[in-house]
């Protein structure tokens, strides 16, 4: 049978190291025992392995490393999993900030190395080593486990065939060890797989919402596209991508999801939108809130996390400033009147709420709620689900409520006139209203109700506090450093030009505990405007956001670029935070 020949056969004939007949015999070994063509080379004897390891460096200008002299720091094995590397032959030897040093038996894999880049997310550089001293190390370094080894072979384009099929081999990397802690609450089961590729995509499946939790992630984004499937994580309000799919899995990865979320996998033309239940064997249990979208190339899913542990619903540690806390904390001793929690979609405006109703949550008082949807669930509070399609909307849940003898009502957006108008009355004949609304800042909320159509009498006689906030990035504190700001850049920025040159600007270098992003974890940013009577005044004469502003800060509010500010000043976030999340004053 004529064999064609790889580009490493045909580099060693031209380099008269083998013969063609060496060539060929040494791929019918490769293809009969799965060898690597250098290693069914060196164990027919038709070359040394010092003299192959001295033409792979020589070709790929990648050098020769000793791996048994060299030792392996064992924290580098995080980074690449033992599947990965068995798979390739690899095995990372050295990390320097953000570069990755690997040594692999076949520096030409360019499929590795990609993959390996794609893994970490670092720049890889390689070193070449035996075949037999990398699988040496790799048995010596990682932990016996134990893999998924379905299909392989060789593609039709003479690529490793294992990359075209991810959903059945090699699964371990992207489920993890932890997936025998979990079941799936109230699972089906699924009749629509062959049976060959059933157990891999459940174990994908689960393995993709594991990892997504331990990484921290507040949303998983499933997107087909026009040739693959790209999988990608939200940490810390920015998304990155963790995984690519054969495009040929799409629809099983979504009729897999659309099965635990109770949707209809026969209809892929609307979408839809469900919940999965993830029961941990220590009792904890996180929710996945499941939305699918007919795309261009297919159904994309996005899965919102929704877990309760981690979950801060103490006002002290969310990031409010000390004078900050102490209005929105007066606002809530009020007896009655509307308080108002504004800022973009996910800036955290759910999580304040939720930790502004504990504060209210005791035995003596009955709080009502009307959400689109309920995040979380909570003892002594009595949560209700919008449902427009039957006309539950925000303004017939709040009609209903007030038959309901509540004390505190919160809604979970003001969308339009009635809702408002609704809520306006309620803050204005006894009740504690809470809800939020899609502004820019604080001062502009009034605006925003104003030419909703409320009087603005009732905005000032019903309003008691605004909060406006963002999210930003809090440095890793694993690998903060100094990093260098001008004054003059600093002074533009709105710093105080006293503090300036008396503080350090701080910002993460990249480590292994962030994922090299230099962040972890979020803070929030608050501007909190307490109604005055000197703002309400202004509000009757018919004032404008500017001119509200303007005296809200005489007052004495903060306005997020300077909450900003004191964060950097603290060494919490980052200038270029600062001027991701916030806007000149």
């Amino acid at each position: 049978m004529n064999v064609v020949a790889p580009l490493l056969g045909q580099l060693l004939i031209k380099a008269q190291l083998i013969t063609q007949e060496q060539l060929d015999e040494a791929l019918k070994i490769q293809k009969l025992q799965g060898r690597r063509l250098g290693s069914a080379l060196v164990k027919l004897g038709h070359i040394p392995e010092a003299k192959l390891l001295e033409f792979l460096s020589r070709q790929y200008n990648a050098p020769a490393i000793n791996l048994s002299q060299h030792k392996i720091d064992t924290a580098l094995l995080k980074l690449v999993p033992y599947e990965t590397a068995k798979k390739y032959q690899l095995i990372p030897i050295n990390r320097e900030g953000a570069a990755l040093r690997i040594a692999i038996a076949d520096p030409s894999n360019n499929f590795a190395i990609d993959d390996v880049k794609f893994l970490t997310g670092m720049k890889v550089s390689v070193h070449v080593a035996p075949e037999s001293a990398i699988v040496e190390a790799i048995d010596r370094y990682y932990p016996q486990q134990a893999t998924v080894k379905v299909g392989g072979g060789q593609a039709k384009d003479g690529r490793d065939a294992s990359r075209d099929s991810m959903e059945v081999d090699d699964l371990n990397k992207v489920i993890g060890s932890a997936l025998d802690e979990i079941t799936i609450v109230e699972d089906k089961e699924d009749k629509d797989f062959p049976k060959e590729v059933d157990a891999p995509i459940v174990k994908l499946v689960n393995g993709m919402l594991m990892n997504a939790i331990t990484a921290g992630a507040s949303d998983i984004h499933v997107e087909p596209a026009e040739d693959m499937v790209r999988v990608r994580y939200r940490v810390d309000g920015i998304l990155r991508a963790v995984l690519k799919l054969p495009l040929k899995i799409k629809n099983a990865i979504t009729s897999r999801i659309k099965i635990l979320a109770h949707l209809d996998i026969s209809e892929r033309r609307l979408p839809q939108d469900g919940r999965i239940k993830l029961k941990f064997a220590d009792g904890r249990q996180i929710d996945f809130r499941v939305s699918t979208f007919p795309s261009l190339f297919g159904e994309k899913v996005v899965l919102r996390i929704l877990d309760k542990g981690n979950l801060q619903l103490n006002l002290t540690k969310l990031g409010f400033e000390e004078r900050a806390l102490q209005d929105f904390m007066e606002a809530l001793d009020k007896p009655y009147g509307m308080i108002l929690v504004t800022g973009p979609t996910g800036s955290g405006k759910t999580t304040t709420l939720y930790s502004a109703l504990q504060v209210l949550n005791k035995p003596g008082v009955n709080i009502m709620t009307a959400e689109d949807p309920i995040e979380y669930n909570f003892f002594g509070i009595n949560q209700g689900q919008v449902k427009d399609e039957i006309g539950l909307s925000f303004a017939a849940c709040l009609r209903s409520f007030l038959r309901q003898d509540p004390d505190i009502i919160m809604v979970g957006e003001i969308r339009d006139f009635e809702t408002a108008e609704i809520s306006v009355k309620a803050a204005l004949t006894g009740h504690l209203v809470l809800s939020t609304l899609h502004t820019n800042d604080a001062p502009s909320t009034v605006t925003r109700l104003i030419n909703m159509g409320i009087e603005p009498f009732l905005v000032s006689s019903s309003v008691i506090c605004i909060i406006a906030q963002r999210l930003a990035r809090k440095i890793c504190t694993e690998c903060k450093t100094e990093q260098n700001v001008a004054g003059s850049a600093l002074l533009k920025l709105g710093f105080p030009e006293k503090y300036t040159g008396k503080f350090k600007c701080m910002a993460g270098a990249g480590c292994q505990a962030c994922n090299n992003a230099g962040y972890k974890g979020r803070i929030a940013l608050y501007e909190v405007m307490p109604l005055k009577e000197e703002l309400k005044e202004l509000i009757l004469q018919g004032a404008t956001a500017p001119d509200l502003k303007k005296e809200a800060m005489r007052l004495g509010m903060l306005s997020l670029r300077q909450s900003a500010i004191l964060k950097v000043m603290q060494g919490v976030t980052t200038v270029e935070e600062l001027i991701r999340v916030t806007f000149e004053d």
